[in-house]
C-alpha cells in the first residue's frame, strides 16, 4: 500500500475537514462535489490530454507541479497525485510539500488528515516544522501547526518548530497535558514547563512561530 498526497489550487486556505471531503469525491470518482470541471475522459496514470491540460493549466501551478514531479497522477483536470512507497514516505513527502507552496497549491495528506495551505504563516522563512512521525515541513502555515499538535499520540510522541541555531519549541503529550519546552540556542538554555491542556500548547506554537515570546511569560519555567 502506497503512502499517498493530493495536491490542487484553492483560493482561500481551507480546513482538513474540506480537504477530506474534496479528497473523498474524487476517489470515488465524484470531481462535481470536489469543485472540478469535466472536459472529458481523463488517462489516468499517462497525464491529461490537450483539452484536459488546458483546462488543468486554468489553475494555478497544477500542470507546472505535474510536470516537474515525475509519476504524478491525475485525478482530475485539477487535481494530482502522488504516490509513493512507505519506506521513501518522508523523503518524497518533504520534497512534495515544497514543490505544492512553490507552485502556489495546497496539499493533503490523508494518511495523517492535514491539510498544507498557502498561509497564513510565520514569520521565520526558514521555520522548520517537525513530528514524530516522521513529517518536515518548511514554513508551515499556522494552522497545519495547530492541525498537527492535534494529532500527537503514541505513534507521534512529539511536534517541534525549529529555527535552527537561533531557537525552537517543542511539545510531547504526557499522562496529565503536555510537556513544552524551550530553547535559546544562542544562549545555550533549555525550559521546561507542564501544561494541562492541547489549547495552551496550540497557543505557544502559534506565538513562537509570529515571533512572539508571551506563551514565556504565561507559564512557569524550570532550566533543564
Amino acid at each position: 500500500m502506497s503512502f499517498e498526497l493530493a495536491v490542487w489550487y484553492e483560493p482561500k486556505p481551507i480546513t482538513r475537514e474540506h480537504a477530506e471531503n474534496i479528497f473523498r469525491s474524487l476517489r470515488h470518482g465524484d470531481r462535481e462535489n470536489a469543485g472540478t470541471p469535466s472536459p472529458g475522459e481523463l488517462r489516468h496514470g499517462t497525464g491529461p490530454g490537450p483539452d484536459e491540460r488546458e483546462d488543468a493549466e486554468a489553475y494555478p501551478g497544477v500542470a507546472a507541479f505535474a510536470d516537474r514531479l515525475p509519476g504524478a497522477e491525475w485525478l482530475s483536470p485539477a487535481h494530482v497525485l502522488v504516490g509513493v512507497e512507505p519506506e521513501r514516505a518522508d523523503e518524497v513527502s518533504a520534497e512534495v510539500f515544497a514543490l505544492a507552496a512553490e507552485c502556489g497549491l495546497v496539499c493533503y495528506d490523508p494518511q495523517r488528515g492535514l491539510v498544507h495551505n498557502l498561509s497564513p504563516r510565520g514569520v521565520y522563512p526558514t521555520m522548520e516544522m517537525r513530528t514524530g512521525d516522521g513529517m518536515i515541513v518548511v514554513g508551515p502555515d499556522l494552522q497545519l501547526i495547530s492541525d498537527a499538535l492535534a494529532t500527537m499520540s503514541p505513534q507521534n510522541p512529539f511536534t517541534a518548530l525549529v529555527v535552527f541555531g537561533e531557537h525552537f519549541v517543542q511539545s510531547s503529550p504526557e499522562i496529565s497535558g503536555y510537556e513544552l519546552e524551550y530553547k535559546d540556542s544562542v544562549r545555550d538554555r533549555m525550559f521546561r514547563t507542564h501544561v494541562p491542556d492541547l489549547g495552551a500548547v496550540q497557543d505557544a506554537f502559534t506565538e513562537y512561530a509570529t515571533g512572539e515570546r508571551a506563551f514565556l511569560e504565561r507559564h512557569d519555567w524550570r532550566l533543564v
